[in-house]
This record gives C-alpha cells, sequence and structure tokens, in this order.
C-alpha cells in the first residue's frame, strides 16, 4: 500500500498516485459518479461492470465496509480511483477497511491523484479507456491499444447469474415476480420483498416461455451494464413478454424494452451517474431526486404512438422513462431502488404492484 501508482488515460494523460487495493492492473472504461457517499454499494453495483470507478467526493472509506452495503455477490467494478482513502474506518457496522475489501476482491486502486482535474477531462472530452497500473505509463499505453473497447463487449453476460434463484420469501406473500436479471442490485429484491412479493431470479439468457412457466404476477427486467445495442437476445426476450403480465424495466431494462418497441440507443458523452440527477415525471409535474447510472440513452422519435415519454431529465432532456398507454408497463432510466441515493422513487414499486393488482381483479 502507498507505493506509486499511475492512472493512463488511452490519450496518453497520467495521473500519478499511490497505490491500494490488490496489487494487479486493471484497465476499463473510466468513469465518475457524483454520489457523496455508497462507495461499496457502488463498487458492488453490477452496471459497473469493465468500468474504472471514480469517486468525485475526496475522502472514500471513512466508514468501511460491511456485508449489509453489498448490492451483488463481488466487486464488479476493475478498478477504483479516490483522492484519499481512509485506513481507519469509524462505524458501528464497519467489518474492514476499503484497503483490505479491494485487496480480497483482487481490485487495484489508487489514491492521491486530483480528481477534480479527472472529471473535468471526462465531462470535456467524454469517457475513455484507462488502466491502473504499478507499471510504468508507457506499458499501459501500448496496453490499452490492444485492449477490448468497452463499447464492443456485452458485460451482461458476466453479471448475470448463472442459475436461477429465490430471494428470501416475504412473510405474506402478495405477488411473484420474476426478475430477468441483467445486472440485478439486491436492493431491488429487498423492496419487492418489503412491498410482500416473492422475486424469482433468472439468468438474462432465459426465454420468454420458461419466463411465463414459472406463472409470475409481473416481471423486472433489471438495471445492467454495457450497450443495449447488443442484447438482441434480451430485446427478443422483452419483445415476446410485451402484453402476457405487467412489466417493470428498469434502467437497462427499459432500454431493453424501448428497443423492442422500435427505439434506438446512443452514447451519452459522460453518462450520468451520481444520486443528485433531478428527473420531472410528466404526467404530474413531480420531479424527484434520482441516483443513476447508465452510458447510454434512448432516442424517444422511433417509439409508436401507443408508448409516450414519462420521464425526463431536467439536466439534458433525455428521456428517463416510457409508459405503454393500454398495456401495464412502466420503465425509467434511473435507479428506483437507490443504493446509494435518494428514495425519492419507491412509489414507482408501488404503482408496478398496482398495476398487477388491477390485472388480478376481476
Amino acid at each position: 500500500m502507498n507505493e506509486p501508482s499511475h492512472l493512463v488515460l488511452e490519450d496518453g494523460t497520467v495521473f500519478t498516485g499511490r497505490a491500494f487495493g490488490a496489487e494487479a492492473d486493471a484497465h476499463g472504461e473510466v468513469v465518475f459518479t457524483t454520489s457523496m457517499t455508497g462507495y461499496q454499494e457502488a463498487l458492488t453495483d453490477p452496471s459497473f461492470a469493465g468500468q474504472i470507478l471514480m469517486m468525485t467526493y475526496p475522502l472514500q472509506g471513512n466508514y468501511g465496509v460491511s456485508g449489509f452495503d453489498a448490492e451483488s455477490d463481488r466487486v464488479q467494478a476493475r478498478g477504483f480511483v479516490v483522492r484519499e482513502a481512509c485506513d481507519l474506518p469509524s462505524h458501528w457496522r464497519s467489518e474492514g477497511t476499503l484497503h483490505d475489501y479491494l485487496a480480497s476482491a483482487g481490485i487495484p486502486a489508487i489514491q492521491g491523484i486530483d480528481t477534480r482535474a479527472l472529471t473535468r477531462k471526462i465531462r470535456s472530452g467524454g469517457v475513455m479507456m484507462g488502466a491502473i497500473t504499478r507499471e510504468e505509463p508507457e506499458t499501459a499505453i501500448a496496453w490499452l491499444r490492444e485492449a477490448q473497447r468497452y463499447d464492443g463487449s456485452d458485460f451482461v453476460q458476466e453479471v448475470t447469474t448463472p442459475d436461477g434463484f429465490s430471494w428470501a420469501e416475504p412473510e405474506r406473500q402478495q405477488y411473484h415476480i420474476a426478475v430477468l436479471d441483467l445486472g440485478v442490485k439486491h436492493n431491488i429484491l429487498r423492496i419487492l420483498r418489503s412491498f410482500g412479493s416473492r422475486a424469482t431470479v433468472v439468468p438474462s439468457t432465459t426465454s420468454a416461455d420458461d419466463i411465463l412457466a414459472l406463472k409470475p404476477d409481473g416481471i423486472v427486467l433489471s438495471p445492467g451494464p454495457g450497450d443495449p445495442a447488443l442484447l438482441d437476445y434480451a430485446v427478443a426476450t422483452a419483445k415476446a413478454l410485451v402484453g402476457k403480465v405487467p412489466i417493470f424495466g428498469i434502467c437497462l431494462g427499459h432500454q431493453v424494452l424501448a428497443r423492442a418497441w422500435g427505439a434506438k440507443s446512443y452514447k451519452l458523452k459522460y453518462g450520468h451517474r451520481g444520486a443528485n440527477h433531478p428527473v420531472r415525471e410528466e404526467a404530474t409535474g413531480r420531479v424527484s431526486i434520482t441516483a443513476q447510472n447508465h452510458g447510454y440513452a434512448m432516442d424517444p422519435d422511433g417509439l409508436p404512438s401507443e408508448i409516450e415519454v414519462s420521464h425526463v431529465h431536467l439536466n439534458d432532456g433525455t428521456c428517463e422513462g416510457l409508459r405503454h398507454r393500454e398495456l401495464p408497463i412502466i420503465t425509467i432510466q434511473y435507479h428506483s431502488e437507490a443504493s446509494p441515493g435518494p428514495h425519492d422513487d419507491r412509489y414507482l414499486f408501488e404503482r408496478f404492484l398496482g398495476l398487477i393488482k388491477e390485472v388480478r381483479t376481476p
């Protein structure tokens, strides 16, 4: 820990700092998130697969790590970048330091660099590939020239469950929800359980027939990493599910459904990542502060007339949600389950379960 380390960007820019975490090299798309807390939730969020994550808030690790705060079964980010890593955490629930947590997961990290300068660079130039290395920077630049591009990889296949599983059953079961795992976060399952619903999680390549054979009352298409243009198999499944049971698409699940309806995706310059994104619900004018983690957005111009834009991002006007005018299907581009982030949009889970209730009530 604390030996020299480098963050090298594909354009040749080098940030030199001090190593912590695992003694390893890593490469990936370098992105930033503006969340002030929740570093463990972010590190274990499957939507960060294939990426080197940088936190804009300067101090990280100050409250340690715990099993309770993990959003999946492992660290998903390939590397971690911070201004300062705390090696003496203080919190009643802490089970260890951020350094030890990353070291045990085999994830390299770097501290002591100017994260404000790196954020400004990404905002002006856009996200780019990068590498964390303790070797000479020239070695990493050559490595990046040969490395697989982020845009060319289907990271859903890295994060999806290999086998289906059931989340802990609620004391009083109201509904059975099938979750297509494109990179599901545990908090989605926790919230469904808190509303009295049992969740069955299935792999991303599960067919519509196999999902419907579970006899679910509703289906959630989960968040996840990467480019929705690479997910033809999930889009085909979504097309076959439309009109069968109520559906809730979250983040990547929203993008998959939008593609199923004919919309096209495009890459954002530096993405929406953080816990402070304002989103307006068009029907009510209600503005929520939302947690987001996506690098792509959907162009609503390709949608049929029966699909309406339900939510809009107030910073850049991008589509943040869709609603089918006739069928019980809703989608959002952001993370209604938060973790980390505000809980303004927990009501959307209630709305989804309300759609199920309407369908089941004669």
